[in-house]
């Protein structure tokens, strides 16, 4: 399945009963604006998913600041969409560059619900195109999902450090260049990066007005990144890093796991 999928088909298919639309709006120094957002507005029939409530787990000593979530919990959450596992066809959308939706995305497929996709060009878009809108909520509905966790997708603080030790992985930083190098930290108390990785904003992977760069400049992003080892992918605390993943999957690259704790708990232990 094309993990990304347009307004204009998206619009096409909005009565689908098959297919369920989610929206991931969030934003870091306002946890409860994205909510409000969806209150007042959203794509008809689109339900509201939480990056610190329902995306993520309670936040630890150590873990990062957004740890992935109970698997059981979200899958009843989703199920109360009316999502089937393996069957019914998702859409997430946010207006960040898909920084929130590409979280729901990844965890989706983490779970083994491969049949999701995410809105090129966002919430943004979407208004700009004139395209309908509501404030009303859906109800709850009656569906299936039974998390099927892949475990060798992701990659704990330890097992990073065995990597390195090794010198068989090779680990992605995706926050943008300043935050990699240390010259500006907004968020976590120490800045800088892991030993040894290397930068690919995530930011690069779409446009400035968010649209998702073509298949053959997604292939650029990742020159010189060596697909015979592990390669592993992290940014501040696990969210804009799935922006990378979905960037790999678009170019049709082999996928990379994700260190979810990313910075936020490496610099956690430092």
């Amino acid at each position: 399945m094309n993990p990304i999928i347009s307004t204009a088909a998206l619009g096409d298919r909005l009565a689908d009963p098959n297919l369920v639309v989610i929206d991931c709006r969030f934003q870091l120094a306002d946890p409860q604006w994205g909510r409000t957002q969806y209150q007042q507005s959203h794509l008809p029939g689109a339900y509201y998913l939480d990056l610190n409530t329902d995306l993520s787990a309670p936040v630890a000593s150590h873990g990062g600041r957004h740890p992935l979530p109970d698997p059981t919990v979200l899958g009843e959450k989703l199920a109360a969409m009316g999502i089937i596992w393996g069957k019914t066809a998702v859409v997430a959308y946010d207006d960040a560059h898909c920084a929130f939706a590409a979280r729901l995305w990844w965890l989706l497929r983490y779970y083994g619900h491969g049949a999701v996709m995410v809105l090129d060009g966002g919430w943004p878009a979407w208004v700009a195109e004139q395209r309908p809108v509501t404030a009303a909520t859906p109800e709850s509905r009656s569906g299936y999902f039974v998390p099927q966790v892949q475990p060798d997708w992701c990659m704990e603080r330890e097992q990073v450090r065995r990597g390195q030790d090794s010198g068989t992985l090779t680990l992605v930083d995706a926050r943008d260049a300043d935050r990699y190098r240390g010259d500006r930290e907004p968020i976590d108390p120490i800045a800088g990066h892991i030993p040894g990785a290397v930068n690919r904003p995530w930011r690069e992977a779409t446009t400035a007005a968010g649209y998702w760069r073509s298949p053959s400049e997604q292939r650029q992003r990742w020159d010189g990144i060596d697909w015979e080892g592990t390669v592993a992918v992290y940014c501040g605390s696990g969210v804009t890093a799935c922006v990378n993943l979905l960037s790999l999957a678009i170019a049709d690259l082999p996928s990379a796991q994700l260190y979810p704790g990313g910075w936020s708990d490496w610099c956690s232990f430092l």
